[in-house]
């Protein structure tokens, strides 16, 4: 018998804002630094709801989005900004942990 595997995506489990919030603060938590993790978490957020609409509401492309919020993107921080801002979520700085 052979083992049969389904792709997993964060997206199918983003169902609530909660959901939303506790995903996004784990991957910022986890990001090693390059924003890698944030950028492809809020990909995940944003399949998760309405892409397209996502898109129109930013002012980019749907492809440009996808682009941007891919691992080989590198969206601007502005773009950051109104993405957060257009998915109903705010960025918050706080002191960090010491080394």
């Amino acid at each position: 018998m052979t083992e049969q595997f389904t792709r997993w995506d964060s997206a199918d489990y983003l169902e609530t804002e909660e959901d939303t919030r506790l995903y996004l603060e784990a991957c910022i938590e986890q990001d090693p630094g390059d924003g890698s993790l944030i950028r492809l978490a809020l990909g995940d957020i944003a399949r998760a709801r309405n892409f397209s609409a996502l898109a129109r509401e930013v002012d980019v492309s749907r492809e440009g989005l996808r682009k941007a919020l891919s691992a080989d993107g590198n969206p601007s921080f502005a773009l950051v900004l109104r993405i957060a801002h257009a998915l109903g979520l705010s960025l918050q700085v706080t002191p960090g942990r010491t080394s």
